[in-house]
């Protein structure tokens, strides 16, 4: 049987899904799920291209800033990296030739978080856009807010409405009739996060929004979630359960709100553009793009061209620090 049947079992022995069981289930299904899968999700062959994939030089700029950040630390012994959500790890391959001595821990969904406090950095890079949602939707009267599901229609998988939902805490104060993902399970891994941060620094880097930003331009009207698959987005998110990839945009003043109750530095939020800029304008760029050959040398500026312009004006970037 495959994933899309699993469910529409489950529906039929216990009612419509709420959507959050739904991504959980199409993402992190132990054989099934689109992470659990052999199918590499990545690159021209797969069905998006990501920071991680621009390597080396993504992983030598993120090096630098975890060596800058780990000398004005005093070079503690025991400094580690934390990266929740690493896939294939190419981050962390590059960016150690810059963290000699440094341990690099990877945690996966579902996955025990490592023991201690911690005196370092924890890099999210593409982590909370993937963490299951539910999907809310605000009353036409604007007093109200109704929870959509999934259930079974016309042979096949379908939104529903489950009805009144609870109040959520973080969301936009969106428009009458608007819909938007719930965002605990975002602050509840933020929490976790800080919970274990001794000294140091949380990287987030996604694409994302502020409440102000939703509030006063009236974004996304049926929220932000997307499927994606062969490098095309479809808001179809129940079509083929485990074959694609399911995300909605970090609620990046959530993400603050979590910080600031719990004692944290929230340093700043901008362009993934403005963030690499910073961290290469030290030496020019130099170290991140040397190369043995002419030819390896400019593969390694479009690359930087790419997460300058390309992913650098989509995606965003959060620092906490901590400590």
């Amino acid at each position: 049987m495959g994933l899309a049947g699993i469910i529409e079992r489950e529906v039929r022995a216990g009612g419509p899904m709420r959507f959050h069981r739904f991504m959980e289930l199409a993402l992190y299904h132990p054989e099934l799920g689109y992470y659990r899968s052999r199918r590499d999700p990545f690159g021209k062959g797969g069905d998006y291209f990501t920071n991680a994939q621009l390597q080396p030089v993504f992983g030598r700029l993120v090096g630098q800033q975890f060596a800058q950040w780990r000398s004005a630390m005093g070079n503690p012994d025991d400094f580690r990296v934390i990266e929740p959500g690493a896939g294939r790890g190419e981050t962390r391959d590059v960016a150690l030739r810059s963290l000699p001595g440094v341990q690099w821990e990877t945690v996966e969904h579902g996955e025990r978080w490592p023991t201690g406090s911690l005196t370092g950095v924890v890099f999210c890079n593409e982590f909370f856009d993937a963490l299951p949602v539910d999907l809310v939707q605000r009353s036409a009267s604007g007093r109200r807010w109704f929870e959509w599901g999934v259930d079974l229609q016309g042979g096949g998988l379908s939104w529903c409405r489950l009805g009144p939902s609870r109040p959520r805490s973080g969301l936009p104060q969106i428009a009458p009739g608007r819909r938007i993902e719930t965002c605990e399970r975002q602050m509840e891994a933020m929490r976790r996060i800080l919970a274990g941060l001794r000294r140091g620094w949380v990287v987030v880097i996604d694409y994302g929004y502020t409440r102000r930003e939703v509030e006063a331009a009236d974004l996304y009207p049926d929220g932000t979630l997307m499927a994606y698959t062969r490098h095309r987005a479809t808001p179809d998110v129940l079509r083929d359960p485990g074959q694609r990839d399911i995300s909605a945009h970090v609620n990046f003043s959530a993400l603050r709100d979590v910080a600031r109750d719990s004692g944290a530095e929230v340093v700043g939020l901008d362009t993934q553009q403005a963030f690499l800029l910073e961290v290469g304008q030290l030496d020019d760029f130099q170290a991140a793009l040397a190369g043995p050959s002419d030819r390896r040398r400019q593969e390694r500026r479009m690359q930087l061209k790419t997460l300058l312009v390309g992913l650098g004006e989509t995606f965003r970037v959060l620092l906490i620090h901590k400590g």
